[in-house]
């Protein structure tokens, strides 16, 4: 059985997609599976399993990158094509079924409409894919002992960005409220951008591990797995951490928390007071994410507890 899985540019949304696969990979054990997704999300699935190949979806202009994916995709005879993206090519290739998530934009959570492109309720949680080699970096890069706050600094555009200061404030007060003696891990992605946005907390915080831009997704997955709590900007870091079961705060401003709040076991959101989804980030008070941080914690620890 071959099927064609066509999801996200974007790394937040490829990770939100990976409930549905993971879903499929359980319904279809001996089906191979072929993965387009964008260039940034393409680590997203390097790790899964049953994984035939990924096609990487360049953008071009005019659309051009829908017709190379159709010249990839058209020999196959498919048993299943699951389109995430709402785009007619899946009408264009030969496949015995098709399920095509409608495009548009619309009320309720991201993950609720990829769940319902394939007929799933309630939706299935996003995961991650990890290999043996990805936990052994992690445990070398995490070691065990103190806990670790893991921070998102940095986010795809700098209005998503809550203030470095802020950062380093939140994390001295979940400290001395709950994780006395933690260590800090600074993740971010690789560029040039990226060391800019995550370097003023770097700085702030001498001694933290420094993981901006040294890690594949996989290995950033493993590493977030590792730590206590993981609190960021809404990026596709905060959606990988929340699939890696990690408790993960969710900082939101300028972004809609109903539609892309972080999903998984233990997860919180701290949204800054405003217009739904156009509240600027720096409006988020120290206190309310302080307040969510220490209640995501103490919610942990009740749930291990029962």
């Amino acid at each position: 059985m071959r099927i064609l899985f066509i999801t996200a540019t974007r790394i937040g949304d490829a990770v939100l997609s990976t409930g549905v696969l993971d879903h499929l990979l359980r319904q279809y054990p001996q089906a191979r599976f072929t993965v387009a997704c964008g260039p940034v999300a393409a680590g997203v699935f390097a790790r899964m399993p049953q994984l035939e190949q990924t096609i990487v979806v360049d953008k071009r202009r005019f659309d051009g990158h829908w017709f190379d994916l159709w010249l990839r995709t058209v020999t196959t005879v498919w048993d299943l094509v699951i389109d995430l993206r709402g785009s007619a090519l899946s009408f264009l290739l030969l496949a015995r079924r098709r399920m095509v998530m409608r495009g548009g934009r619309r009320q309720g959570h991201r993950l609720r409409h990829l769940a319902q492109a394939v007929g799933l309720e309630p939706p299935p949680v996003p995961v991650v894919w990890t290999h043996e080699a990805d936990r052994g970096r992690a445990e070398v890069l995490i070691p065990a002992g103190a806990p670790v706050i893991a921070l998102g600094p940095t986010a795809n555009w700098e209005g998503k960005v809550w203030p470095s200061e802020l950062f380093v404030a939140l994390v001295q007060g979940v400290m001395q409220a709950r994780l006395p003696g933690a260590s800090v891990a600074v993740f971010a992605g690789p560029g040039m951008e990226e060391r800019r946005l995550a370097q003023p907390v770097l700085d702030a915080l001498p001694g933290a591990i420094d993981l901006v831009g040294h890690l594949t997704l996989a290995e950033a997955a493993a590493c977030l797995a590792r730590c206590k709590l993981f609190v960021g900007n809404d990026s596709g870091l905060m959606h990988l951490s929340a699939a890696a079961g990690t408790p993960t705060l969710g900082l939101f401003g300028p972004s809609a928390a109903a539609e892309y709040a972080p999903s998984g076991r233990h997860t919180a959101i701290a949204v800054a007071p405003g217009p739904a989804g156009r509240a600027p980030i720096a409006a988020l008070p120290l206190d309310v994410a302080l307040r969510e941080a220490v209640g995501l914690l103490d919610r942990v620890v009740e749930a291990q507890a029962a």
